[in-house]
């Protein structure tokens, strides 16, 4: 393997650039010195000595009922669980105990010129698709344009947004050339899904158009093949025996069962059900009651299923969005009242067994959220927008509504309803009306049977405002459409978190996105100050300035009222067979069903395990893939 190298402008503690010489690397880092050296042989949380053999039986990604598409990059239909991961590898591979790092995959060398306008990847030589071809720097040109067409999900078109074009320099060689100078681009190039241009190819040279690419198995790069599926709600992915990077560094200690199947159920009760009935595996819980009160039977007691929770890292944003598309949400005030009626405390101590935690920020629970008052640079990128800001933005950080005492719902209803009325809101006729007679109704808007708990609760509060509010449940399949084409008034939504802001901040708040079917803007966010500030996130050269604008980012989102803030799981909650075994280092960060699929193995016949003891919150990682299911 070609040693990575590469040149970067380091500024000094006094902002003065650098011109480094070029010198070998294992990774790039977007800020400091990734954390491995050049002759690691495996991350800290992989173990390479655990078995490869046997089954994984595993349940529902996330919340989809059922599958139709075997094309995880498109809008149309749902992809098959977790086939982007176990189907298609990346350039470089980040790792999940470092803020922002990358390490060789399937480019094994890269050069980032001086000026960061643009990065060159070598593409390792012996990589190679699954049906045998060299994997080339068309492949991966291809690739990208592919992702930033018209034909794939916008979600990608903003996420590799960076990138101006990629262009061939020869067979091995992809240069990538950069909209601006951000320290973030060379590892967007490196997070890129490699995918073979004969994907969807007939024997007649004609192509598939891409969006409608949809039945056809993928040419992987990654290291499973699809085996078999069945009726859109199971599926078996087989390992490549000849899967070529098997031993590379950052693939070593993973992907250690023979086949990885999924069957996807209802909800999560059936899933619990499988897993005591021995059908399932593993079940990450997100139902604090179910983990209360469901993990028991008899092979609980015979120690054949067990549970056990993991340190995390960096909170997720879970809310209830608020679609600011629809006139009846353009005032803030308005927005303000409906998270002013969340009665978080009582939840949490009557339902939730006081299992979570409040959520403040966007980044809670990381060094990206704000806190206090806002720093002198903080307020030096927010004065060219006092005008349009709330004037709470260049106050103290503000706190989510609270009921605990001297606060209390009551207090808050009422202050809720004074904000009504001050922008036009009125209660007469049995209705909170407008000027023109029109009452305010919400429909709620959700896919997940069990947050019907956190949902009725929530509308009967908007009720005693006066306001329509009740919940529709949809099947999985319709409620993506929906959010798709933002066609909802309020749903639950989690963003996944992410160690270090990035290139997520244009897909999920931009007011470009706000208009793109299929992007992560689900609340319509429209502001020249967020689109500055994520410019600035975006294109930070230094650890402190990427903090400094998103502290002044999250004080501009949570003073708008874009959501209503729910809360977070502080640890993941896993129940699993004690036939499989864990690394004994467990990732900064990282999504929980990936890790299990990526990183556990089936252990020895005979051996078992005992549950892990919670375990401190530590230093932050890479961003994990996304999951939409939400805790209740």
């Amino acid at each position: 393997m070609r040693p990575v190298t590469f040149r970067l402008l380091l500024a000094t503690t006094l902002g003065v650039a650098l011109a480094l010489p070029v010198h070998a690397k294992p990774g790039i880092a977007q800020f400091g010195e990734p954390k491995y050296p050049a002759n690691f042989t495996h991350f800290d949380y992989a173990d390479p000595n655990a078995p490869r053999t046997g089954d994984l039986n595993f349940e529902n990604y996330n919340q989809a009922q059922s599958y139709d598409s075997l094309n995880p990059f498109i809008v149309r239909g749902s992809a098959a669980p977790d086939i982007q991961n176990l189907m298609f590898d990346t350039l470089m591979q980040r790792s999940w105990d470092e803020l922002a790092s990358e390490y060789p995959l399937i480019a094994d060398d890269v050069e980032v010129a001086p000026d960061n306008l643009s990065a060159t990847f070598h593409i390792n030589p012996a990589a190679r698709f699954s049906n045998g071809d060299p994997i080339t720097a068309a492949d991966v040109k291809y690739s990208l344009d592919t992702l930033k067409s018209q034909q794939a999900s916008p979600v990608f078109g903003s996420q590799f947004s960076v990138i101006k074009r990629a262009t061939v320099v020869d067979r091995h060689t992809v240069r990538f050339d950069f909209a601006d100078a951000s320290r973030v681009a060379p590892l967007v190039a490196g997070d890129i899904p490699v995918f073979s241009q004969k994907w969807g190819m007939r024997s007649d040279g004609k192509r598939v158009p891409f969006d409608q690419l949809a039945v056809d198995p993928p040419i992987a790069s990654s290291p499973y093949l699809i085996e078999s599926r069945k009726n859109n709600k199971e599926i078996i992915y087989r390992r490549n025996p000849n899967y070529w990077a098997a031993n590379l560094p950052s693939r070593r200690g993973m992907f250690h069962f023979e086949r990885v199947k999924f069957k996807l159920y209802l909800d999560q009760y059936t899933m619990l059900e499988a897993l005591k009935a021995g059908d399932a595996d593993a079940h990450v819980e997100y139902s604090s009651t179910q983990w209360a009160r469901k993990y028991v039977g008899k092979n609980f007691k015979s120690g054949l299923i067990t549970k056990g929770v993991w340190n995390d890292g960096p909170a997720q944003m879970q809310g209830f969005l608020i679609n600011t598309r629809k006139s009846q949400f353009k005032d803030r005030r308005v927005r303000h009242a409906l998270a002013l009626a969340f009665d978080y405390d009582w939840m949490n101590r009557m339902m939730f067994y006081g299992q979570y935690v409040r959520l403040n920020s966007f980044w809670d629970d990381s060094p990206f959220a704000a806190k206090g008052m806002p720093s002198d640079k903080e307020l030096q990128l927010l004065e060219p927008y006092r005008k349009e800001l709330p004037s709470e933005v260049f106050g103290p950080m503000v706190k989510s509504p609270s009921t605990l005492a001297p606060s209390s719902q009551r207090a808050n209803l009422r202050e809720a309803r004074r904000l009504l009325g001050e922008a036009g809101w009125h209660y007469r006729d049995g209705a909170l009306r407008d000027a023109d007679g029109n009452a305010m109704t919400i429909e709620i808007m959700d896919d997940e049977p069990g947050m019907d708990r956190l949902i009725v609760p929530y509308t009967q509060a908007l009720q005693t405002l006066g306001i329509q509010a009740h919940l529709r449940e949809l099947d999985s399949a319709l409620y993506q459409k929906r959010l798709d084409n933002f066609e909802y008034d309020m749903t639950t939504f989690i963003y996944p978190p992410v160690t270090i802001p990035g290139i997520e901040l244009v897909r999920r708040f931009t007011s470009q996105a706000a208009s793109e079917v299929g992007s992560e803007n689900y609340s319509g966010i429209r502001s020249k100050a967020v689109d500055s500030l994520v410019k600035t996130a975006i294109s930070a050269t230094t650890l402190d300035d990427l903090e400094t604008a998103t502290h002044a980012l999250d004080r501009v989102l949570i003073n708008e009222y874009y959501l209503v803030p729910q809360y977070y799981m502080p640890h993941a909650r896993i129940g699993y067979k004690t036939s499989l075994g864990f690394p004994a280092v467990v990732p900064d960060s990282y999504q929980y069903e990936d890790w299990v699929i990526d990183y556990w193995y089936r252990k020895p016949q005979g051996a078992s395990a005992g549950a892990p003891q919670a375990a401190p919150k530590t230093q932050t990682a890479a961003e994990p893939a996304a999951s939409a299911t939400a805790a209740h």
